[in-house]
């Protein structure tokens, strides 16, 4: 049995703190066990999926159950300390961020190891780390938090410009993975703070469109 890579370290990591973001929500929204296990499934695997799609490999839950596992383990974490995760109201943005922070990392990551210039790559770490939460917020029915003013998405694209700034300086790949996971988290949790936002379009017209 292999030790598993750093990489990989944070790509479960990832999935467990993700799972649990898409089932606290579950949660809230008074889904049953299985809801909610599929609801944190979705959002775990979703970003990792389109990537895998995309970069034509085969995405890694198909030939490993550790993201399975990885997503029964979140389902009972919530379970069993449930309670006292409602009484900490940040507990859906703490894990969300951390997901998208690791995920960000691996998507970074996964693009260059197959030979993918870093543009390509920052990309792709943008749709690892936001598109399994908008999955999940279609499937329990919000507006997806990327199409809310919040920064979400551009935490990954300043975390990705961070992994390769880090790697064109000669640091190692473990060094540019935690500046630039520690990167988008650190932006996450600033936006959100001190209600950083970007600006939106002027609908210019836009009642007059929708009469």
């Amino acid at each position: 049995m292999t030790m598993p890579t750093f990489v990989q370290v944070l790509d479960f990591v990832g999935t467990f703190a993700f799972a649990i973001s898409g089932i606290r929500l579950a949660s809230a929204k008074r889904f049953d066990w299985f809801g909610a296990y599929v609801v944190g499934f979705v959002t775990a695997i979703g970003g990792g999926t389109i990537r895998d799609l995309l970069l034509d490999v085969t995405p890694g839950w198909m030939t490993d159950p550790i993201y399975l596992i990885c997503t029964g383990l979140a389902l009972l974490w919530v379970i069993l300390f449930g309670k006292y995760l409602i009484h900490l109201h940040n507990t859906f943005f703490i894990f969300d961020s951390i997901g998208l922070a690791l995920f960000t990392v691996v998507g970074v990551g996964k693009s260059l190891s197959v030979g993918y210039p870093f543009w390509v790559a920052i990309i792709m770490g943008s749709i690892t780390g936001a598109a399994g939460g908008v999955i999940r917020d279609v499937f329990i029915n919000e507006i997806p938090l990327i199409f809310r003013k919040e920064i979400y998405a551009m935490a990954c694209v300043v975390g990705g410009t961070c992994y390769w700034l880090c790697d064109s300086l000669g640091m190692q790949s473990y060094a540019c993975q935690v500046m630039a996971g520690t990167t988008v988290f650190i932006v996450r949790i600033l936006a959100v703070k001190f209600k950083i936002c970007l600006p939106t379009l002027s609908g210019h017209g836009g009642e007059k469109e929708e009469r």
